[in-house]
């Protein structure tokens, strides 16, 4: 038997069950083709990003949020989480620029201990905390359209770079409407169409209808990618803001299924502060 674990600050225990799956089925240890060896053998993550055959850096891989927190003496489990998963402006010198009102949603919200996340009820959790959450995404790169797999819910994203534009008046949803285009090495995608509500992390800072999402992918080389956020949402914030949110490409592995739902016990339970 095998589970991923979460590791989460003292008091902030609320969170989704990750139950131990069977193994012996799944690809945990089968290795990935093509990847650039040093002169010892070792993968060599510094190796120049691969490219596409029109020349354009790959962005295909399985990634993880690079987690920016300290072990505790008794060490990690084997997915803990980052700052940013807990605080997404962790690391901008003044924080989040918080409209008063979002700013006390937020600060509500991080006392009842997640309780009332989207997470927490098994829902999705949105197009910008897929860059934080400790569970593995999986970036499948084609002409015209990229890919982002989650293991969390088996879910999925659409980033459509074959020109077309941004939906008009599109139904609200939890990932929004993603179009983008190449900037030289850097994929810049536009997304829309929000339902109100939603979760930027863990404390809980809002996210509302009328965000705008700006992201800009660039594979630094071939073990890392830095994804540069940039919210742009005026009714919760004063001004746009933007953080890096940095991935970690994952070796020799594939996904393990999740179903939040699949025996879930917890939700009755979970009655905050």
């Amino acid at each position: 038997m095998a589970s991923r674990l979460l590791t989460l600050p003292k008091g902030a225990a609320v969170w989704l069950a990750v139950c131990a799956m069977p193994t012996a089925a799944q690809w945990l240890n089968y290795p990935t083709a093509g990847v650039p060896k040093t002169k010892d053998g070792k993968p060599d993550l510094a190796a120049p990003a691969p490219r596409t055959a029109d020349g354009k850096p790959d962005l295909s891989g399985i990634w993880q949020a690079e987690r920016n927190r300290p072990c505790p003496p008794e060490g990690c489990a084997d997915m803990e989480v980052g700052q940013q998963f807990l605080d997404i402006g962790w690391g901008l010198k003044d924080g989040l620029p918080f409209q008063p009102w979002a700013a006390a949603v937020m600060n509500a919200r991080k006392t009842q201990y997640g309780k009332d996340d989207f997470t927490t009820k098994c829902l999705p959790e949105g197009a910008a905390r897929i860059h934080t959450s400790a569970f593995l995404k999986k970036f499948i790169q084609t002409p015209g359209l990229l890919v982002i797999l989650h293991e969390l819910n088996t879910s999925f994203r659409q980033i459509f770079t074959d020109g077309r534009p941004l939906p008009v008046d599109p139904q609200p949803s939890f990932g929004g409407y993603s179009v983008g285009q190449w900037e030289g090495d850097t994929l810049v995608v536009h997304t829309i169409g929000f339902r109100d509500g939603l979760w930027l992390d863990r404390n809980g800072s809002p996210l509302t209808d009328a965000a705008k999402l700006t992201e800009r992918f660039h594979r630094v080389n071939y073990g890392n990618m830095d994804v540069d956020l940039t919210v742009d949402d005026p009714k919760a914030y004063t001004k746009p803001w933007t953080v890096r949110l940095r991935q970690n490409l994952v070796l020799n592995t594939d996904f393990l299924e999740y179903v939040c739902l699949e025996n879930e016990k917890d939700i009755p339970h979970m009655v905050g502060k």
